[in-house]
């Protein structure tokens, strides 16, 4: 493996263990351990800052909501010193959720979606993604259901 290939594997792993640790394993301390002090995020979910502590409110929203949240990447690309990740995230909804209390049973919460993350010197720098937030809406039953 030459250095350039070396370099993209390390990437994808630091994107891997850093979804793995705040989405999977709920270490919201993830958080200062991978992203930069500067960590710019490109596109917020459900309005949150757009900085470290909006991305440590995500997986905290996420983990007091659904315990057994988790995240399964499909697929990661590195080029440069980018990662592109495909995933779908899941969970049970045993608490409040946007609102919306969970059912006695729980709800099983599913989402898609696809991120790309920024690598500088070993940490993430910027983040830009796409998660299925209306599918999310849709689930809960605060947005109609497709007819």
């Amino acid at each position: 493996m030459n250095t350039s290939e070396t370099t993209l594997a390390k990437n994808k792993d630091l994107v891997r263990a850093f979804i793995d640790a705040l989405f999977t394993k709920g270490d919201l301390g993830a958080v200062d351990e991978y992203l930069a002090e500067d960590f710019v995020d490109h596109d917020p979910p459900f309005n949150a800052p757009a900085d470290r502590e909006g991305f440590r409110s995500a997986g905290a929203l996420f983990r007091e909501a659904c315990p057994d949240w988790h995240s399964e990447p499909h697929l990661m690309i590195a080029e440069g010193d980018l990662v592109v990740e495909h995933f779908t995230a899941s969970g049970t909804q045993r608490g409040e959720l946007l609102g919306v209390p969970a059912p006695a049973e729980g709800r099983p919460l599913t989402l898609h979606g696809t991120n790309i993350f920024r690598i500088r010197g070993g940490r993430i720098v910027e983040r830009w993604g796409r998660p299925d937030e209306l599918g999310i809406l849709r689930q809960l039953g605060i947005v109609p259901s497709q007819t």
